[in-house]
């Protein structure tokens, strides 16, 4: 990614453009970071009380049952967002890689092939998920393969 930084003495607050002919997985982690959408602390439900949780603290957002489950490294917490609005708010330590996940790729401990051509994904606490074949590519790129 090519980055140019113009100043510009008249401008209070820094604003940043980004020219590209796709929207990439790439792109949307740039934008993410740049505009500072990352939450602090996401709420979640474990038994009859809410809880705060730190993103660094998510291994993974899985739906189960058509509700979101939030792993940390030993529990397990229910969310009201969706996907897609937790996607939004982890920001770009985070990736989804199927429909119905997303990995915090600093917890990964490590990927493996399986068969017909899907890859296996281990985090740190154990948790296990495919990657999907649709999100296979961006996920390659973020490895560097």
């Amino acid at each position: 990614m090519k980055v140019e930084i113009k100043l510009q003495p008249e401008l209070n607050v820094p604003f940043a453009v980004i020219h590209t002919d796709k929207v990439t997985a790439e792109v949307q982690r740039v934008a993410a970071l740049l505009s500072e959408e990352r939450a602090s602390l996401i709420s979640a439900g474990e038994d009859e009380k809410i809880v705060m949780l730190h993103p660094e603290e998510i291994y993974l957002v899985r739906v189960e049952a058509e509700k979101a489950v939030i792993y940390g490294e030993k529990r397990q917490f229910r969310s009201g967002k969706r996907l897609y609005e937790l996607e939004a708010l982890l920001g770009p330590d985070f990736m989804r890689i199927s429909k119905s996940t997303i990995i915090n790729l600093q917890l990964l401990d490590y990927v493996a092939p399986s068969l017909g051509g899907v890859m296996v994904l281990v985090m740190k606490n154990g948790q296990r998920d495919y990657i999907s074949r649709k999100y296979l590519p961006a996920f390659k790129r973020y490895l560097g393969i």
